[in-house]
């Protein structure tokens, strides 16, 4: 496996937004993530979007960081960086690839000098709020982003340091 970064409309990253948007809908039985998204967004140093791709060069997981700040009034802080777009395909899950992308998106948005890495989940996603907790994510004081308002919505916060 590596992982290696792409645009946010790379052809591959497209196949996996698509699959992802289909696994939302199931989940919560709508039409999937409408957060706004786009690739201008995920382009350094303002963010970072990455896949990982299996031997056969086949990509099988992908996540990416953008920019957030207080004055968008969506609840967000100065100095945030908002993960999105984090995925596993099925029969790559237990890997360890979503915690190896969710690292590598920490460390590329701390030296891009962000100060706070944030997201937003769903309860219908348990796995993922297990993953988040168990990398050191908190539940955040103040929900944000595009769901916010959603009882269903759950945000978490990790102060990003040098350790």
């Amino acid at each position: 496996m590596h992982v290696r970064p792409v645009a946010f409309d790379h052809p591959d990253a497209a196949k996996l937004n698509d699959q992802v948007q289909l696994e939302y809908a199931e989940r919560y039985g709508d039409e999937g993530d409408v957060t706004p998204l786009d690739a201008s967004m995920f382009a350094p140093p303002r963010g970072l979007y990455l896949i990982a791709y299996d031997d056969r060069d086949s990509p099988v997981a992908t996540g990416g960081w953008r920019s957030q700040d207080a004055a968008g009034g969506e609840g967000y802080e100065d100095g945030d960086a908002e993960l999105k777009r984090m995925f596993v395909i099925r029969e790559a899950r237990g890997l360890g690839l979503a915690r190896r992308i969710l690292a590598a998106l920490e460390a590329d948005a701390l030296a891009a000098c962000r100060t706070r890495m944030v997201l937003e989940t769903g309860t219908a996603q348990p796995e993922a709020i297990a993953l988040y907790l168990s990398s050191g994510y908190t539940p955040a004081p103040q929900k944000f982003g595009h769901y916010r308002e959603y009882d269903s919505s759950r945000c978490f916060a990790k102060v990003l340091s040098r350790s």
